[in-house]
């Protein structure tokens, strides 16, 4: 399949580590993915090998950079705290700054608008123009702030 199934596998597994805080977040992973393997026939888009080793890439590279996308994510979030986000709004916050910051092969432009249509998909209605305010500057930033 698409990148795009893999953003979705991955926004879905750090939603998930909102709730289910793990120590071995590798064997939750490993979890989660096997999980998702098992329920390939009920679903309509599976993930290919390419698409699952991209969903795992972008997860571990979340994870291991969270710190720093959280601090962008206050940052650039005026008059908002982390924990007044929306869940899934952060989850794919924190994917597509992760793409944007940290991920060369991604341009910001695909990373923003698989995150404004993932936004439009999984959340609330206002949940695209949210996403698009926050990526848009930080993306307009990254020059200026040495992002």
């Amino acid at each position: 399949m698409s990148r795009r199934v893999a953003r979705e596998y991955a926004i879905q597994f750090l939603f998930s580590l909102d709730f289910n805080k793990a120590d071995d977040v590798e064997n939750q992973l490993e979890e989660f993915l096997l999980h998702r393997d098992a329920h390939r026939e009920e679903e309509e888009s599976a993930l290919n090998k390419s698409s699952k080793d991209y969903a795992v890439e972008v997860i571990k590279g979340s994870l291991q950079h969270m710190e720093e996308i959280d601090k962008l994510i206050e940052f650039h979030t005026t008059g908002w705290k982390k924990e007044r986000i929306a869940k899934v709004d952060l989850a794919i916050l924190r994917l597509a700054i992760y793409e944007i910051v940290f991920n060369n092969e991604v341009p910001d432009s695909v990373a923003a608008n698989e995150a404004i249509e993932l936004a439009k998909k999984y959340s609330t209605d206002e949940s695209g123009s949210f996403v698009n305010g926050v990526l848009g500057k930080i993306i307009r930033g990254k020059g200026e702030q040495g992002i």
